[in-house]
């Protein structure tokens, strides 16, 4: 078909040997090339990986969105799907994409992908499921925002198409991975917001925007209809974001008593 536009998929990986070939299994029939940039795997997951590209990259880790710009950096197909390795494509939307690159698409610069978070051995159909992330963008002029977490894929102006089915996501190996991530990712975000000049300067503040998550997620989200595991997770969503703003507010504190001692000098 010499009207099939190509596609670039990039990976970045640090262990993630019991994840990653659900991965690259849902995209290897859709891929022109394949790049993976891993950041010190101590596991098998190059020696998997291996099995499907020879775009292999080693590099340090500066973060999600720069090692994400720099897989993008790297891509040279029409279009770039940035798929996380804790990811995969059902049936339905490799289908989908596969009908997508060979449709004129002149208009169109991005896909957003609808998700299906797995956890604890249930798709989850509502709550955090209910959104659909931009995960595929032309590659021509499209670029990663440069946070350290939570980044987002900046499409070049143009139509954002949703695509049918659902992207994948594992997230949690087990309950001890997902409460380790809610602490790792509420400090990163914590100093990010203090780097963007946000500030807490209560407590207060915190627990409403925990309180705001959990009904967010759990009431207008849908996540009750998910059951016993959409209450879960809405409540670590909930007591990600205390945490984060309660990072904030320690970050306040002693900004503020430095600056205090500062002015007493």
């Amino acid at each position: 078909m010499s009207n099939k536009m190509t596609l670039s998929v990039t990976i970045i990986t640090k262990n993630e040997e019991d994840r990653i070939r659900c991965c690259l299994e849902s995209v290897k029939a859709l891929a022109d090339e394949i790049i993976v940039l891993d950041s010190g795997s101590t596991d098998r997951t190059l020696e998997i990986v291996a099995e499907y590209t020879d775009h292999i990259y080693s590099t340090n880790w500066p973060g999600f969105g720069v090692q994400k710009q720099r897989a993008l950096e790297k891509a040279s197909c029409d279009w770039v799907l940035a798929i996380d390795a804790d990811e995969a494509l059902d049936e339905d939307m490799q289908q989908w994409l596969k009908t997508f690159l060979i449709t004129e698409q002149s208009k169109v610069t991005a896909v957003k992908m609808p998700w299906g978070v797995m956890a604890y051995g249930k798709r989850l159909d509502y709550g955090r499921s209910a959104r659909a992330p931009l995960r595929m963008a032309r590659r021509e002029g499209a670029e990663f925002t440069s946070a350290e977490v939570h980044e987002e894929l900046i499409p070049a102006v143009g139509t954002t198409v949703i695509a049918k089915g659902r992207l994948l996501h594992y997230s949690n190996r087990d309950y001890g991975h997902a409460l380790q991530k809610n602490i790792d990712y509420a400090w990163l975000g914590s100093q990010k917001y203090f780097r963007q000049g946000k500030r807490c300067n209560s407590l207060t503040l915190a627990t409403l925007r925990s309180l705001w998550t959990f009904v967010h997620i759990y009431i207008f989200r849908g996540g009750i209809l998910d059951g016993p595991v959409g209450y879960l997770v809405a409540i670590n969503y909930a007591q990600n974001n205390f945490n984060k703003y309660a990072g904030l507010w320690t970050l306040t504190r002693a900004e503020k008593k430095f600056l205090i001692r500062r002015s007493d000098i």
